[in-house]
C-alpha cells in the first residue's frame, strides 16, 4: 500500500493538477494507494503520524509514504513519522525551493521519479536533524501550527536569526505566491533577504559545539545547522556538506556590518564565502545556541516560534528513501 500525501497549493496551486497526472500512472502500474489532499498548516504531519501508527501485519511494512509538495510539505510528514525504521519515504518535489531535492540529482522528469517509487525499494538513507526548544516564546509565526511541540525534525537545515526570520516572511506573505506564478520563484528569498538584513536586529549569542567552549558574538546575524548544501532556494551555504556522516555543517556570521553581509549573500550562492570575515564554519554532531533576545527559529523554511535557547543534534541515517 502506498500513502500520498499530496499539498494541492504547491507551486502556487498547480500540485492537485499534477498529482492528477501521477495518479494515473499509479493506476496503469496496479499498485495499490490512498491520496489525500492536505488542508493547512500541520495537516502533513497528523496524516503522517495517523499512517505510521496504525497497526498492520509485519508483512505489511514498511509503510510507504509518497509525498507530493515542496520542502514544507516533506519536513511536516518528517515530524509525523511515529518510527523512521518502518517508513520509506517516496518524495515528488514541486515547491518553489526545493533545497532537499537538489543536492540528490533527481531527475527531472517527474515520470522518472515516479518510476523508483513504483519500485518500493529504498535507494539511500540520509540524516536528520532534531531542533529542541530549551525555552519558546511568544510571538508565534503567521502560519504556525495549532499545536507546536518542543521538538522538531529537519531534513535540509535549521537556523535561527536572520535566515528564520527571511522564511517566516516568505510564508506568510504575499511576495512567494507573486513570484511563483511569473515562474521566478527562486527571487522569493533573496529580495526578502536584503530588506531583512537591512533591518537585523543587534542581538548577542553563544554557540557551544559539541560541548566545548561556546563562541560569543556581541552582534550575530544568523546561525544555521545545515545537513544538505542549500536552503533557502539555492543558497549554497555549505559547499561541503556531507548528507550520510551523521554531522551538521554549521554555519554562522556575526560581529560584522551589514555591507559586509550583503557581500556574503551573492558569494554564499556559489558556496564561495567562508573566506569573508565573520563567517565561520564547524562541523558538530551537537550544538547549542543561547541568544539574548528570542529570534525567529526555522525548520527546513518552517517557521512556528521565537526562542532564546535552542539545542540541535544530528540524527544518522534515519530517513529512508525510495527516490
Amino acid at each position: 500500500m502506498y500513502y500520498c500525501i499530496v499539498n494541492p497549493s504547491a507551486r502556487s496551486g498547480k500540485g492537485k493538477e499534477i498529482w492528477m497526472k501521477l495518479e494515473e500512472k499509479f493506476k496503469e502500474s496496479g499498485l495499490e494507494f490512498r491520496a489525500v489532499f492536505t488542508k493547512g498548516p500541520g495537516h502533513a504531519t497528523e496524516l503522517a503520524r495517523s499512517i505510521t501508527t496504525k497497526e498492520v501485519n509485519k508483512e505489511e511494512l514498511p509503510f510507504k509514504i509518497v509525498v507530493l509538495g515542496g520542502d514544507g510539505t516533506l519536513n511536516e510528514v518528517m515530524n509525523g513519522i511515529a518510527d523512521f525504521d518502518n517508513a520509506l519515504v517516496g518524495y515528488v518535489p514541486i515547491g518553489s525551493s526545493n533545497d532537499f531535492a537538489r543536492d540528490l540529482s533527481y531527475p527531472k522528469k517527474v515520470d522518472d521519479i515516479l518510476h523508483k517509487i513504483i519500485e518500493g525499494k529504498e535507494v539511500r538513507a540520509l540524516d536528520l536533524g532534531k531542533l529542541t526548544y530549551n525555552n519558546m516564546t511568544k510571538p508565534m509565526s503567521r502560519l504556525h501550527d495549532e499545536t507546536i511541540s518542543n521538538t522538531r525534525i529537519f531534513d535540509v537545515s535549521s537556523g535561527i536569526g536572520f535566515d528564520a526570520a527571511v522564511c517566516e516572511e516568505a510564508l506568510s506573505s504575499g511576495t512567494k505566491n507573486f513570484f511563483n506564478k511569473i515562474g521566478l520563484g527562486k527571487l522569493t528569498y533573496g529580495s526578502i533577504a536584503i530588506r531583512q538584513l537591512l533591518g537585523a536586529e543587534r542581538v548577542p549569542c553563544d554557540i557551544t559545539v559539541d560541548d566545548g567552549e561556546p563562541i560569543h558574538f556581541n552582534r550575530f546575524i544568523f546561525i544555521a545547522a545545515m545537513i544538505h548544501h542549500f536552503e533557502g532556494g539555492g543558497f549554497k551555504f555549505a559547499p561541503k556538506a556531507d548528507l550520510t556522516d551523521g554531522m551538521f555543517d554549521l554555519v554562522y556570521a556575526g560581529d560584522m556590518p551589514s555591507a559586509r553581509m550583503l557581500l556574503a549573500l551573492p558569494c554564499s550562492f556559489i558556496g564561495h564565502y567562508f573566506w569573508i570575515k565573520g563567517i565561520g564554519h564547524h562541523v558538530a554532531k551537537k550544538i547549542n545556541i543561547k541568544t539574548d533576545v528570542p529570534m525567529w527559529v526555522h525548520t527546513d523554511g518552517e517557521v512556528s516560534v521565537k526562542s532564546d535557547d535552542i539545542t540541535w543534534e544530528c540524527l544518522q541515517g534515519k530517513l529512508r528513501l525510495m527516490t
